[in-house]
């Protein structure tokens, strides 16, 4: 039995073994019956998976290692900065830095006064052909979670 591996490294070899072997998170997506959002959170640190999932996503990659890293419960939130600064994540922090408070107003006008989880939450992404660029369709949904009074 050798040293465990660090997160940061099991997800690398993971990551490393789709590139070999060309998977793509769709395809292993598919082979455990999750969807693509779960699985690639699972891979990348921040979910966990159940371990049938699991168990198939580390016979798709030959890591097996996998399994026990994808279903460990996972520290969340910790991309280890407060402002990222790779550009695609950034400009979801700009998203939110900007239109934030026309978010927060627009869901309180339909749902009162609550938040959007971000536990009980789906998220799509796809690709929207525009003639003048295809653009990103990023589709996020989340249970309404009503704070209490008094």
């Amino acid at each position: 039995m050798g040293i465990p591996a660090t997160r940061e490294a099991t997800a690398a070899a993971i990551v490393q073994a789709m590139k070999t072997k060309k998977l793509r998170f769709e395809t292993l997506a598919s082979e455990t019956g999750l969807s693509p959002f779960i699985v690639t959170a699972a891979v990348k640190g921040q979910m966990s998976l159940p371990q049938e999932a699991a168990a198939k996503i580390a016979k798709a990659t030959g890591v097996p290692e996998a399994e026990d890293y994808l279903t460990e419960i996972p520290s969340r939130g910790s991309l280890g900065q407060a402002v990222p600064t790779d550009p695609l994540m950034y400009r979801f922090y700009e998203i939110v830095q900007v239109y934030g408070t026309t978010l927060k107003a627009l869901i309180e006008e339909e749902f009162g006064d609550g938040i959007m989880s971000a536990i009980d939450f789906d998220l799509d992404i796809s690709r929207q052909p525009d003639p003048n660029g295809d653009r990103v369709r990023v589709v996020m949904t989340g249970k309404f979670l009503k704070f209490k009074r008094g």
